[in-house]
C-alpha cells in the first residue's frame, strides 16, 4: 500500500505562493492555497474599470531570468504557459524640475550621446566603468544570494560568500558609490533613483543594488501583454494542471498547532473550518502572520514586537486614472525627480511623510500594449512614494503617516495636485490634468486593509544590510515547526522575481525536512555572454577603500563572537 502523500495549505495566493505551490505540487504534495481576497497575485493583481486596465502594484518586468528559471523547473516555458512579453523600446524618460529630460535605453549609442551631453566622452566611459561593477553585483548577488538560504550565521560565513562580499559593496550607499563614476548631481540621480523599486533612499540604499540599473541595460524592460498578472495567472494555472487547489475568498482566522504547541497542523478559516496539513506556509506579509495569525506563545510574541520594529519599506499613494484620450508625450515609464532630491527622500524615510515637492512614477501600460485601454485613449498609472503609517496593528509607535481617514483625504488631495502641477510643468501639456475620465486610489490604508500590508508597506521589510541575509526574517519559523513563508518580508527580498527565487529556498527547505527529493535541477545560473564592455576588471588590493576595511573588520568581529562563544561553552560543559 503507497504512503500518503503529505499535505501542504498555504495562506495566501501572492506570487510567491503561487509558484511555491506548483513547485510543492510537482514534488508531489497535495496542496491548498486560501486567499482572502477574490483574486490571486496580491499586490501583483489588476483592476478593472470599462475597459481599462491597470496593474495594481509592479509593472517592471526585470531580471527575467528568474522568471525563466521558475518556468523551467516547472518544465515549460513562460510562452507555452502563455506569458507573452513586449519588450518597452525606451527603458524611461527621467524628467528634472527645469523640464530637462534623460532618456534611459537599452541602446548604446542612445546612452552614449545623453551621457556625453552631461558629462562628455570621460562620463560614458565611466558609466561603462558603472555597468561592469553592476554585471559583479547581478552575477553575485543571484549565485550567492538569491539561490542560497541563510538561515544561520555560519551561512554568511561561507568560505565562497567571503571571497566575493567585498565587490558587493554592502556598506556603501549607492549615491555615494555612484557619486565615484559620475560627477554631475543629475546622472546620480538617473542611476540611483531606482531603489524606490525596493522602497528605499539611495542615500541609505546598499550599493549592491546598482544591479538594477545593469539588468536594465543589459536585459531590456519588459511588460507581460495582458498585464503582469498574466505571470501569476499561468502559474496558478500550472498548480492547478498538477492537483493544487485554490480556495478564493477564504479568509484565514489563525494557524492550528499540536496539542504541546510545538508544531503546525493547519489553520482555522475565519468560517470556522479547520484545514489539515503536514507543513503551514504563510505567504500573508510577515509582520501580519507573526502578529496575528501564529499563535500567542512567549517567544512568537517576543519575535513579533521585534518585527513591528524593524525598519520598513516606504507606502505609497497610487492613483489609476482613465483617461479620454492619448497622452504623447508620455512613453510607458516615466520618472520626475523632486529639485530637492535628498530632501524629498528624508521626508519619507525619515519623517515618513509625504515631501513637499515628491519624486514618483508614471507608467502608461497602454502605450506598449494597447489592450489596456480602449482604442485611442490611455491608461495612466501614478506611484507616490510616502512614508508608511502609525503603527502595526497591535503595537503603538509614534512615528510614520497618521491613520485617521479624513487626514488621509487631504494628504491624498495634496499629493494628486502636486502631480498634476509638475506633469503639467516639465512636460508642457495640461493634457492629463484636463482629461481624466475616472480615478481610482489606493492610499496606504488601502494596502494595509486590503493585503494586510504591516503599516501600509508596500515593499515589506526594509533592505538595508541589517535586514537582508542571515538578518532577514528566515524562511521557517523557529518558534513552531513545520512552518515556513514565503514573500517580500523573508529571505530573500522583495520584488516578483526575487520573491520567485525565494518560493525555490522555501520550496527546497520544506522537500528537505520532509526527506523528499527535489523534482527540478539545482538552477545554477545561466551565465550570459556579454560584450567585451561589460567584461568585469578583477578585483585588486589598490581598490581597498573604508568600506573594504570595514567588511573585513566585521567579518573578524564575527570570526572573534564565534571563536569566544565556543571557548565559553567549552568551559562552562567541563
Amino acid at each position: 500500500m503507497s504512503e500518503k502523500p503529505k499535505s501542504a495549505v498555504i495562506v495566501g495566493a501572492g506570487a510567491g505562493g503561487v509558484a511555491l505551490a506548483a513547485r510543492l505540487a510537482k514534488a508531489g504534495l497535495r496542496v491548498t492555497v486560501v486567499e482572502k481576497n477574490s483574486f490571486t497575485g496580491g499586490r501583483c493583481s489588476l483592476i478593472h474599470h470599462d475597459g481599462y486596465r491597470f496593474d495594481q502594484g509592479p509593472s517592471l518586468f526585470l531580471l527575467p531570468q528568474l522568471f525563466r528559471d521558475t518556468f523551467a523547473d516547472l518544465d515549460t516555458t513562460m510562452p507555452e504557459a502563455g506569458v507573452d512579453l513586449l519588450r518597452c523600446e525606451t527603458n524611461y524618460n527621467v524628467w528634472f524640475h527645469d523640464g530637462e529630460r534623460f532618456q534611459l535605453s537599452s541602446d548604446v549609442a542612445d546612452m552614449r550621446r545623453e551621457i556625453e551631453r552631461w558629462e562628455g566622452p570621460e562620463g560614458f566611459e565611466r558609466w561603462v566603468s558603472w555597468l561592469q561593477e553592476g554585471h559583479r553585483h547581478y552575477e553575485i548577488s543571484v549565485r550567492e544570494v538569491l539561490k542560497k538560504n541563510f538561515m544561520n550565521i555560519y551561512d554568511m560565513l561561507r568560505p565562497s560568500f567571503l571571497a566575493k562580499i567585498l565587490d558587493m559593496h554592502p556598506f556603501e550607499s549607492i549615491w555615494a558609490r555612484a557619486g565615484r563614476y559620475f560627477y554631475t548631481e543629475r546622472l546620480r540621480r538617473v542611476f540611483t533613483f531606482a531603489t524606490m523599486y525596493m522602497g528605499m533612499s539611495p542615500f541609505d540604499a546598499p550599493a549592491t543594488y546598482s544591479l538594477l540599473q545593469y539588468t536594465e541595460f543589459a536585459e531590456g524592460i519588459w511588460y507581460p501583454k495582458g498585464g503582469f498578472h498574466q505571470v501569476v495567472d499561468a502559474l496558478v494555472k500550472i498548480g492547478e494542471k498538477m492537483g493544487v487547489q485554490y480556495r478564493l475568498g477564504t479568509p484565514v482566522s489563525r494557524v492550528l498547532t499540536s496539542p504541546d504547541g510545538k508544531r503546525s497542523t493547519g489553520v482555522l478559516l475565519e468560517g470556522g473550518e479547520e484545514l489539515s496539513a503536514d507543513v503551514v506556509i504563510l505567504n500573508a506579509d510577515l509582520v501580519y502572520s507573526y502578529s496575528n495569525l501564529l499563535p500567542r506563545s512567549p517567544s512568537i510574541e517576543r519575535h513579533s514586537r521585534s518585527l513591528q520594529k524593524k525598519d520598513a519599506s516606504c507606502s505609497s499613494i497610487s492613483f489609476y486614472w482613465s483617461m479620454s484620450r492619448k497622452i504623447p508625450e508620455l512613453s510607458t515609464h516615466n520618472i520626475f525627480l523632486a529639485e530637492e532630491y535628498q530632501e524629498s527622500f528624508d521626508s519619507i524615510f525619515d519623517k515618513h511623510g509625504l515631501p513637499n515637492e515628491p519624486s514618483f512614477y508614471v507608467n502608461v501600460p497602454s502605450r506598449v500594449d494597447p489592450s489596456a485601454a480602449p482604442e485611442g485613449k490611455d491608461a495612466i498609472i501614478v506611484l507616490v512614494p510616502v512614508g508608511h503609517l502609525t503603527r502595526s496593528k497591535g503595537i503603538d509607535s509614534d512615528d510614520g503617516l497618521p491613520e485617521d481617514e479624513q487626514r488621509w483625504d487631504a494628504i491624498v488631495k495634496r499629493a494628486r495636485a502636486e502631480v498634476l502641477s509638475i506633469i503639467s510643468k516639465r512636460v508642457g501639456t495640461t493634457a492629463v490634468e484636463d482629461n481624466i475620465a475616472h480615478e481610482i486610489v489606493n492610499s496606504p490604508l488601502t494596502w494595509e486593509s486590503k493585503f494586510n500590508l504591516d503599516k501600509g508597506a508596500i515593499l515589506g521589510l526594509s533592505h538595508n544590510f541589517f535586514n537582508v541575509l542571515w538578518f532577514r526574517p528566515k524562511t521557517r519559523a523557529s518558534e513552531l515547526e513545520r512552518t515556513y513563508f514565503v514573500g517580500a518580508s523573508t529571505h530573500p527580498g522583495t520584488g516578483v522575481p526575487i520573491v520567485l527565487a525565494g518560493a525555490k529556498i522555501t520550496a527546497e527547505q520544506i522537500l528537505d525536512d520532509l526527506r523528499l527529493p527535489k523534482p527540478w535541477g539545482d538552477g545554477e545560473m545561466r551565465k550570459k555572454s556579454l560584450s567585451k564592455i561589460m567584461d568585469a576588471p578583477s578585483y585588486t588590493w589598490a581598490k581597498f577603500g573604508t568600506e573594504e576595511f570595514t567588511v573585513l573588520a566585521l567579518i573578524g568581529m564575527f570570526l572573534l563572537f564565534i571563536s569566544y562563544y565556543t571557548s565559553m561553552l567549552a568551559y562552562f560543559s567541563r
